[in-house]
């Protein structure tokens, strides 16, 4: 691999891709692999460490402060509202030990729901007597409004706290109306919380900070960094009326003070810091970070209204080939509601495991949540490709129908 690439991303280019094995990789849903940008970032960066040691650091700092700055554009927010942390997950889990819970009060979510954003609530639910409610997708991405108004009479209940949903469903691609339901929250005193990771990235998201208090999102999947980075958005509104538990040593302020200014400045009493990255209370993955600015500058600079549009059109020629060998698309007929996500339900007989293990062995890289055949393209996706896929899939139900034949 080259170790300075010189290749410009592309809409449906692959350059800089030259190690993926995969002739046509689908699973940016899952994980995406890592460009020759991102590989050649994180090798610099490990130089920058094995060359200088310590004297690396004020670099990295500087670095994670432009991260930052980046990330918050994604979103519409600021910099300082945001923290960096190791995963999605945590990201929940922050929110869901911070918030000063009284007995008693709602947490809804929602069926169908990726348990990162489930788990944390059912052990606060538990800890603190809180009441968690799930709610169904159905009207949702259909034109009825029958999604929004289920969840209005829910709030019409009273003591709603929080509605925690992510922005597009992991297994379906239904892409939620984060807008109407923010509307909704606050019409009711309830806060909204985010779980952008399956939406950051391939689906217009500017101006989403002004709508939530909390949004989460991993490096790994469609922000195209490497695992174990994330963001946490935390409204300013937000911050002050958090519980500071998850502090850590660099959570105050001047937390480094000490080990700079000479005798007698090691102090305990310093006041946590007033702002999101109270959450950043220990080292960082400085490599992860790394790895994450080289992962969106590709996005960055093609811009994700081009990059949510090209693949739209991948879609609009895959899903109507999978419904003439007959697939079941669950991509929602509402386009407002459509994701970089295109999931199928195989035709009678047949399994998402053995049809996703199958395009595998043909160089198809797809991936099966909850039993759908679930694709997903990104920006280095040619549209080109997706008549090849369905020529693969074709062949692939003809071979897996007539083993079935000889099975019966």
């Amino acid at each position: 691999m080259d170790p300075h690439p010189t290749a410009l991303p592309a809409l449906g280019s692959r350059a800089l891709f030259p190690s993926l094995a995969a002739g046509i990789y689908l699973n940016h849903a899952g994980i995406s692999p890592p460009s020759a940008l991102v590989a050649a970032a994180v090798q610099d960066a490990l130089g920058a460490w094995a060359e200088l040691g310590s004297g690396a650091f004020p670099r990295f700092m500087l670095q994670r402060d432009r991260l930052k700055e980046q990330l918050s554009g994604l979103i519409g927010a600021t910099a300082r509202d945001l923290a960096l942390r190791p995963n999605t997950t945590q990201g929940v889990i922050d929110v869901a030990v911070s918030l000063q819970w009284r007995p008693g009060e709602r947490v809804l979510t929602f069926a169908g729901e990726f348990p990162a954003n489930v788990t944390p609530w059912q052990q606060a639910a538990a800890a603190h007597n809180l009441r968690l409610e799930r709610l169904p997708l159905d009207g949702f991405g259909d034109g009825s409004g029958d999604g929004l108004s289920r969840v209005e009479d829910a709030l019409r209940g009273g003591g709603v706290r929080l509605i925690a949903v992510s922005a597009v469903q992991f297994r379906s691609g239904l892409r939620m109306p984060i807008a109407e339901l923010s509307a909704l929250a606050r019409r009711y005193d309830a806060e909204l919380f985010v779980d952008a990771i399956q939406a950051a990235g391939v689906v217009p998201l500017d101006g989403v900070a002004e709508q939530v208090d909390y949004l989460t999102c991993g490096s790994h999947k469609w922000l195209m960094g490497t695992d174990g980075n994330a963001f946490l958005y935390i409204a300013p509104s937000r911050v002050r009326t958090l519980r500071p538990l998850l502090a850590g040593w660099l959570s105050h302020e001047q937390a480094t003070s000490f080990l700079f200014e000479g005798p007698d400045a090691l102090r305990y009493d310093r006041p946590v810091r007033a702002q999101a990255d109270f959450l950043e209370g220990g080292a960082q993955d400085s490599l992860g970070c790394v790895a994450l600015e080289a992962g969106i500058a590709p996005i960055l600079e093609l811009g994700v209204p081009n990059i949510y549009a090209h693949v739209q059109a991948y879609h609009d020629v895959l899903e109507p080939g999978l419904q003439a060998l007959g697939f079941t698309s669950l991509r929602p007929a509402q386009h407002d509601a459509r994701s970089g996500i295109l999931s199928v339900l195989p035709p009678p007989g047949l399994t998402a495991a053995a049809l996703c293990s199958s395009l595998g062995a043909w160089g198809v890289v797809c991936a099966t949540p909850d039993g759908a055949l679930r694709f997903a393209p990104h920006w280095p996706n040619a549209i080109a490709e997706a008549a090849t896929v369905l020529g693969v899939v074709e062949e692939v139900v003809r071979v897996l129908r007539h083993k079935g034949e000889h099975v019966h």
